[in-house]
């Protein structure tokens, strides 16, 4: 899924308006955290699957 400028503009044109200005860096915050935490549980998944394969 390709996300064009314009595409990012509406949608955060729309999110302005729906939570309002103070909300938006709280609300970016959450979303970077829990992409963080995200990436590091596949992470550390994927690693201890090559760790301990399971017998087919």
């Amino acid at each position: 899924m390709n996300l064009g400028i314009g595409e990012v503009i509406i949608i955060l044109f729309v999110a302005l308006i729906v939570f309002g200005p103070s909300k938006l860096p709280e609300l970016g915050k959450a979303a970077g955290v829990t992409m963080h935490e995200f990436k590091k549980a596949l992470n550390s998944a994927g690693h201890s699957d090559k760790q301990n394969p399971k017998d087919s």
